[in-house]
């Protein structure tokens, strides 16, 4: 993904890190920048696609190979941080008949997402701007959750996932990837938040992290 990789420059990657750095570690500090966040993603939409291949096998590699190590049949899906819904259609295709959601900060990437479903009269597939640290769901809402190059709001993970539901939390380019946590951290994380049952692994150029949410907590 070599276009991806020189958009990706050093100052982008150091602050994309420290962003998804602070979501993990000091939540409460998260609506100072997030305006911002939106902000950059909105001006970043705009041929998004193309520059980073969104939706090519290589892009999705990580979310499929996190999904065969979690061998789940979800009824509702829950994407995080979607963009212009790549991965959201994916998981659509995955499990045809599972209710799936797909959020974003930056309301240019949702009106891309929204774009590329057409007709959907069950209302099967759909997209909405929300806030991946409050969101617009109740609890235990949904199986699976997903997410790929973006901060990391374990709190609000776990209390929308319904007790024995999965996470996906994966990167398209590994450490490379501007928006992503430490390995170590993310997994220091789910446990202290409930989930047991992690594996890890690597897929195309990115990685990716998948647990399950203990059935008691």
């Amino acid at each position: 993904m070599p276009e991806y990789r020189s958009a990706a420059d050093r100052k982008t990657r150091i602050i994309g890190k420290t962003i998804c750095r602070v979501a993990a570690v000091a939540p409460w500090a998260w609506p100072l920048i997030s305006s911002s966040v939106g902000r950059f993603f909105d001006g970043a939409a705009s041929g998004w696609d193309e520059r980073t291949m969104a939706g090519s096998p290589g892009h999705l590699a990580t979310l499929a190979a996190g999904l065969d190590s979690l061998d789940v049949k979800p009824e509702r899906v829950l994407d995080l941080g979607c963009g212009t819904g790549a991965g959201t259609l994916f998981l659509a295709r995955e499990f045809p008949t599972a209710g799936i959601r797909g959020v974003d900060l930056s309301d240019e990437m949702i009106a891309t997402a929204q774009s590329k479903i057409g007709l959907d009269p069950d209302a099967r597939v759909s997209f909405r701007v929300a806030d991946a640290s409050k969101l617009p769901f109740g609890d235990d809402s949904f199986d699976l959750v997903t997410q790929v190059n973006m901060p990391v709001f374990f709190r609000e993970i776990s209390r929308v996932i319904r007790p024995g539901g999965g996470v996906i939390i994966a990167t398209s380019l590994g450490d490379e990837t501007p928006f992503s946590t430490p390995e170590k951290l993310v997994q220091r994380k789910l446990a202290a938040h409930g989930f047991g049952e992690v594996h890890s692994g690597a897929a195309g150029e990115g990685t990716w992290i998948a647990a399950k949410l203990e059935e008691s907590r």
